[in-house]
C-alpha cells in the first residue's frame, strides 16, 4: 500500500573529494571544499562584476552565462576526477 522511504546512505571512494549526486557532485572532504569555495566566490564575483560595470541587464547577462558556464565546467571535470 504505502511505500516505505529507505535513506540511501552514500559512500564516497576512500581519498575522493566529492560525491556524485544526481548528476552533480558535493564535496566531502576538507580538499573539496578548499576547492568549492573558490568556485563559489568566483560566482559571485562575476556576478556582482556583470551587474556593476554593465550598462544593461542584456549586457550583464551576455557576461555572467558565459563565465558561470566556463566555471561549472572545470568544477565538474575537477570534481569528476577526485570522486
Amino acid at each position: 500500500m504505502f511505500m516505505k522511504k529507505t535513506s540511501k546512505k552514500l559512500k564516497a571512494r576512500k581519498g575522493a573529494w566529492f560525491i556524485a549526486i544526481r548528476g552533480s557532485y558535493l564535496p566531502v572532504s576538507p580538499a573539496g571544499w578548499w576547492t568549492y569555495l573558490p568556485f563559489l566566490a568566483y560566482l559571485i564575483f562575476s556576478g556582482i562584476v556583470g551587474y556593476r560595470d554593465t550598462t544593461s541587464t542584456a549586457m550583464a547577462v551576455m557576461f555572467i552565462i558565459p563565465n558561470w558556464i566556463a566555471a561549472a565546467a572545470v568544477m565538474t571535470y575537477i570534481a569528476a576526477r577526485k570522486s
